[in-house]
């Protein structure tokens, strides 16, 4: 027996699959866009595609092309698994050696002296989506500087903590936040600023809202989505939403490199740095002491 459908129903239409050059062209696009941007989060790398018009901005397009084709091309191994980050997923192990000679070594290789320390001011920076930390990761930890992460609204736990961190510095501290520009987005850091400035209320703080803003949306040309209705913030919002992973990854790194670097003090940062570099030499000494005794 034939099927029919109700009436006035719209009919069924199948949908076209795409071709073998589609696909190799959706590949070798998202290829492009981290040959000079990696790691990027598998969200930059969709908003990006949708910057270039490759694929539409539907979450059936993220999960069906983006996702899908990055999984294939890694397994394949034509990107390299280490260019897409994921810091949502982390391993939790204390820190262990084979013994006395690998914990010299070890201490010779990464020591760093507290950058600063020898500074005038304190700096951190502060993001929304635990999920970019990959990509935020490499500035703050060559600047030594704290990336705390507050995965949409954080824990007053985690905020106390925070506060009691800036309250014990006796000096100006900047903070410079990311977080998506949609209703709950921009309530997130105006609720964390005042409960910064009420927990640690003798701390000289300035809290500044770094990305996304109205600016960067119009000059970076940012896609936006719909703003979503069942957001009980959403009543006034005007525009549409933007997310923070939606900035290409190198602007998002070189954004947080900028709010450091007009804080540090260069010739400060010198006289720390042979301080440290003198340091090192005396651990490689105690090392090569250990190995001429053994």
């Amino acid at each position: 027996m034939a099927k029919t459908r109700p009436c006035g129903a719209r009919p069924i239409r199948p949908r076209r699959r795409r071709s073998a050059g589609e696909i190799d062209h959706l590949k070798d696009a998202m290829v492009d866009i981290l040959e000079d941007s990696q790691p990027m989060t598998v969200r930059q790398i969709y908003y990006q595609m949708v910057s270039r018009g490759a694929i539409d901005k539907t979450e059936a397009a993220y999960k069906g092309i983006v996702c899908r084709l990055l999984g294939v091309m890694r397994r394949e191994g034509r990107i390299p698994y280490d260019f897409i980050v994921d810091a949502t997923r982390w391993q939790r192990k204390p820190e262990t050696y084979t013994g006395l000679r690998h914990l010299l070594r070890d201490a010779q290789r990464t020591y760093r002296r507290a950058l600063w320390n020898d500074q005038d001011v304190y700096v951190e920076l502060w993001l929304e989506k635990e999920a970019l930390a990959g990509v935020l990761l490499d500035v703050t930890m060559e600047w030594d500087v704290p990336l705390m992460v507050t995965r949409g609204y954080p824990s007053l736990s985690y905020v106390w903590s925070a506060a009691q961190c800036l309250a014990s510095k006796d000096c100006p501290c900047h903070l410079y936040y990311f977080g998506d520009h949609d209703p709950s987005g921009l309530d997130i850091d105006r609720k964390l600023e005042a409960q910064l400035r009420e927990l640690a209320p003798g701390a000289d703080l300035t809290f500044e809202r770094i990305a996304v803003t109205q600016g960067q949306i119009t000059d970076l040309d940012l896609p936006t989505r719909p703003t979503k209705k069942t957001d009980s913030r959403a009543k006034g919002f005007v525009g549409g939403s933007v997310e923070v992973d939606a900035i290409p990854a190198p602007r998002l790194r070189d954004i947080a490199r900028e709010c450091i670097l007009r804080h540090v003090d260069r010739e400060a940062l010198e006289r720390t740095r042979a301080v440290e570099s003198a340091e090192q030499g005396t651990l490689q000494r105690w090392l090569e002491a250990w190995d001429g005794a053994a």
